[in-house]
């Protein structure tokens, strides 16, 4: 894989750290600004919301720019929300930080799963998307958990200077190694199809579909990631400092997952999503009735971490084959389809705990959302996820 690709990886890093971070910091900063546990919970869902209409927003207004500029412009705005939200006393202004930052978010992976798929072979867009999503998976294991562990000791305020400092040699990393396409000679933007031809992918069936197949899996996963952290203290009944061991191991998990349906992704599709699907939605179901006895609900986490993303990953794949045709803004139709799941998780796993489902209510919701979402892909299997061809002979 192209070295450009490891080098958007590590601006990955950084805003999937900052994404997943409030995981393991919702309790701190439901006391810290005086709200409740689940209206803390919603800034996730703030921040995906950001990204859904940032995602086709950004894209658009950017698809015409120099990839190289459009990227740092991206990182620089991420990195000032994150010192906003560090010094902000209301609970309102880190909300809207986390909508902006989100905006931020959205344009940058838009771009950089657009430029991802521009710089590797045809048939190689799961293993691309499996180096990028690397990023992700990475903040799961060291920088979320770290984040946690920096929150504990000193704050939740901390962790949001560490993003915005983590934000450095990203945006040096992108200025030094990312190339710019070419762009014309006269009015200095890039030349491509138009923005209508490329928004007229989103009236084939097999994109819609895997972006809302993408979108179910995804909000059943933030559902519970979410509030994890009351359910390792409270229904298990195990210290803080288990928190971060939990999206430890779920990181770990997931970088697993991602990793080997990187190469799945490309060549078994369906084998990837209707075997992996059913173990996944199995595993829901067992971590919510097991929750309570901490070596099995740890180790669920970690293999919920791995068939999640493996699944996951292989959907958004297929968001990036179908929407071949959409060079400049099929990077965005993945980032929303990922981030409306994100989005609508997290909410509807904090109206389950509004109604007393309790601290397992995420996982129970998470259970209808994945089950729906295997319900809807195991007919249309074919459609969805065709056989490659084979190669001639």
């Amino acid at each position: 894989m192209p070295l450009a690709l490891y080098l958007l990886a590590l601006a990955v890093f950084a805003m999937g750290t900052s994404e997943f971070m409030l995981a393991g910091l919702v309790p701190e900063i439901a006391a810290s600004l005086d709200v409740s546990v689940g209206a803390a919970g919603l800034l996730t869902s703030a921040f995906a919301v950001g990204m859904v209409v940032g995602a086709p927003g950004l894209a658009a207004l950017a698809r015409r720019w120099p990839a190289r500029t459009a990227l740092l412009a991206c990182v620089l705005i991420f990195a000032v929300c994150h010192v906003v939200g560090a010094i902000t006393p209301t609970f309102s202004v880190l909300f809207a930080t986390r909508v902006v930052a989100a905006l931020a978010n959205a344009g940058f992976l838009a771009v950089a799963l657009s430029a991802a798929t521009r710089v590797v072979a045809a048939d190689q867009k799961g293993r691309a998307l499996a180096v990028l999503l690397s990023g992700t998976t990475v903040a799961t294991v060291a920088g979320v958990p770290a984040g946690a562990l920096l929150g504990t000791a000193l704050g939740w305020r901390a962790t949001f200077w560490a993003i915005a400092l983590l934000c450095v040699p990203a945006a040096f990393g992108i200025a030094k190694g990312i190339p710019d396409r070419s762009v014309n000679a006269s009015s200095g933007l890039i030349a491509g199809p138009s923005l209508r031809s490329e928004l007229a992918q989103l009236t084939s069936p097999r994109l819609v579909l895997a972006m809302l197949l993408a979108a179910l899996v995804n909000a059943g996963t933030f559902a519970t990631f979410t509030f994890l952290a009351p359910i390792v203290t409270v229904t298990a009944g195990l210290g803080e400092l288990w928190v971060s061991l939990a999206l430890v191991l779920f990181g770990v998990g997931s970088f697993i997952g991602v990793t080997v349906a990187g190469r799945l992704s490309d060549q078994r599709p369906g084998l990837t999503i209707a075997a992996g699907g059913a173990l996944l939605l199995l595993g829901w179901v067992a971590l919510a009735i097991l929750a309570a006895h901490p070596v099995a609900l740890l180790g669920l986490v970690f293999t919920q971490g791995a068939l999640a993303f493996a699944v996951g990953s292989t959907l958004i794949a297929r968001v990036l084959y179908e929407s071949a045709g959409a060079p400049t803004m099929g990077g965005s139709y993945a980032t929303a389809a990922l981030n409306v799941g994100a989005a609508a998780g997290p909410a509807l796993a904090a109206a389950a705990l509004a109604v007393a489902a309790g601290e397992l209510g995420p996982v129970w919701v998470t259970v209808a959302l994945t089950g729906t979402a295997l319900l809807m892909a195991l007919p249309l299997l074919q459609a969805i996820a065709p056989r490659p061809p084979e190669p001639a002979k």
